[in-house]
C-alpha cells in the first residue's frame, strides 16, 4: 500500500528523521513511500548519504526512485563508483558549454537554470565533453557578450578524478579552496561536479565514525538507531571482546600460585595493564592519522614500527621505574625481604610491556587493512588483549622465574 504524498513540510521532517538513522532503519521508515517522494526525499540529503541509501535498495525500488531524480540530478552516474569515493558525491553540473559558446548565449541559457540550480561556475567541454576550461560568473558578467566563452574562461582547471578515495581529494583540495570542483575521468571527460562543502562534510563523518570504530561501534549507527539494531550493531565485537578478556584472564590463572604467595603482585598489575593499554592506544591513534591523511604512502612503515617501539621503550621505562619505586615503598614497608628485586622486575616489566604496546598499536590496523578489513575497526580491542597479555604475563612471569 501506498502512503498518500506528504506535504513539503512534512517531507522535510521525514529527511531530517531519515539522516538520523542507519541505513536499514530508514529503508524501512521509506518502506511504503511512494518512489517520487523517496527521489524527493534523497534530492534533499547530502549525496554521500543518497547514494548509500540507493545501493542498499533492492534493484526494481533503486530502479524506480532514480527514475524520479529531481531535475539536475542523475544518481546512475554516482552508483558506479565505490563507496568512499569522490564519485558517490559527485552531481549534474548545471552550467556545461560547447567550445566557441558566445557569452550572450551562455547568459541567456542561464537565465532559466538560476531559478533551479545554484550555478557557480560554468564549464566548458570539446566535442567529446572533455574540460576545456572553467568560466567564473564574474568573468561571465563583465565579459563582452559576443565574446566566445573561451576567450575568458580558465584554461585546463584543477579537476578530481571520481574513483579517487575521499582522503586523496581532500588532500589535493586543502589549498585550493574553492566552492565547487569538477570531476573528470582520466581521459578529461567531464562527469560532473562536486562541492567543497559536501567534501568536508563526508570527511568530517569519517572523521567522527573513527572513534567508535575502533572499539567496534559500526559507522552506520546514528543516535536515532533502533534499540535492536543497535544491539545487533554492537554485540557481535562484545562477545569478540569477551573472548579476549578469558585470553587476559587465562594468563593471570596461570600464575594463580605466584599471586597467592607475592599477594602485592594483584595491586600493581592494573598498573601495568592499564600503562601499557594507553601507550598503545597512542601509537594505534597516530597510525590510524598517518593512514587517513596519506601519509604512510611517503614513510617507510619498518621506520614507523620501530619508532613507536623505541617510544614504547623510553615511555615504560620512565614509568617503569616510578612504579618501581612504589613497588620498593610497598614492599619494604611491611618487611619484605624481595623489594629491590620486585622493583626491578616491575621496572622490566613495563618497559618490555610498553615497548610490545607501541608495536603492536603500530601494527594491527596494518594486518587489518592487509586482510581487507577496516583498520580502524576494533582496532582497540585486539591491542588491549595483546597489552594484557604481555604485560600481566611478563610481570609474573619473571617473578615466577626469579623469585619462586
Amino acid at each position: 500500500m501506498t502512503a498518500s504524498t506528504p506535504t513539503q513540510d512534512a517531507t522535510a521532517e521525514l529527511a531530517n528523521r531519515i539522516a538520523a538513522l542507519d541505513t536499514q532503519s530508514a529503508l524501512s521508515r521509506l518502506q511504503d513511500v511512494a518512489a517520487a517522494d523517496v527521489a524527493r526525499l534523497l534530492g534533499g540529503l547530502p549525496p554521500a548519504r543518497a547514494n548509500d541509501l540507493l545501493a542498499a535498495m533492492e534493484p526494481g525500488r533503486r530502479a524506480g526512485v532514480m527514475a524520479a531524480a529531481p531535475a539536475g540530478t542523475d544518481w546512475s552516474d554516482s552508483q558506479r563508483y565505490p563507496e568512499g569515493s569522490v564519485g558517490r558525491l559527485i552531481e549534474d553540473p548545471p552550467a556545461v558549454f560547447p567550445s566557441g559558446t558566445r557569452v550572450a548565449v551562455a547568459i541567456e541559457a542561464l537565465r532559466e537554470v538560476v531559478k533551479q540550480r545554484l550555478v557557480t561556475y560554468l564549464w566548458v567541454v570539446d566535442a567529446q565533453q572533455r574540460l576545456l576550461g572553467v568560466v567564473a560568473f564574474r568573468d561571465l558578467l563583465y565579459g563582452e557578450r559576443e565574446r566566445s566563452l573561451d576567450d575568458v574562461m580558465i584554461r585546463s582547471p584543477f579537476c578530481l578524478r571520481p574513483d579517487m578515495e575521499l582522503v586523496d581529494a581532500m588532500r589535493e583540495v586543502v589549498l585550493r579552496h574553492y566552492p565547487v570542483y569538477p570531476v573528470c575521468e582520466a581521459d578529461g571527460r567531464l562527469v560532473g561536479q562536486v562541492r567543497g562543502q559536501v567534501l568536508f562534510e563526508q570527511q568530517a563523518f569519517e572523521i567522527s565514525a573513527q572513534a567508535g570504530a575502533m572499539v567496534g561501534v559500526e559507522k552506520e549507527e546514528r543516535l536515532a538507531t533502533p534499540l535492536w539494531r543497535s544491539f545487533k550493531f554492537r554485540n557481535p565485537w562484545l562477545l569478540v571482546n569477551l573472548l579476549t578478556v578469558f585470553v587476559a584472564a587465562a594468563v593471570v590463572g596461570y600464575f594463580e600460585d605466584t599471586i597467592n604467595r607475592v599477594v602485592v603482585l594483584a595491586v600493581f598489575l592494573p598498573v601495568l595493564g592499564g600503562q601499557s593499554g594507553n601507550l598503545g592506544c597512542q601509537a594505534l591513534a597516530v597510525m590510524l592519522r598517518g593512514m587517513t591523511l596519506g601519509e604512510l604512502k611517503a614513510t617507510r612503515v619498518a621506520k614507523i614500527i620501530t619508532k613507536e617501539g623505541l617510544l614504547g621503550l623510553l615511555n615504560g621505562a620512565v614509568t617503569g621505574a616510578i612504579a618501581g619505586a612504589a613497588m620498593y615503598w610497598v614492599v619494604s614497608k611491611d618487611g619484605g625481604d624481595d623489594a629491590l628485586a620486585l622493583a626491578l622486575i616491575t621496572l622490566g616489566a613495563m618497559s618490555l610491556s610498553c615497548m610490545v604496546a607501541g608495536l603492536a598499536g603500530s601494527t594491527i590496523p596494518l594486518v587489518l587493512k592487509r586482510v581487507g578489513a577496516d583498520p580502524a575497526t576494533a582496532s582497540s580491542i585486539f591491542l588491549t588483549t595483546m597489552t594484557d597479555v604481555v604485560s600481566m604475563g611478563s610481570f609474573l612471569g619473571l617473578v615466577t622465574w626469579l623469585l619462586l
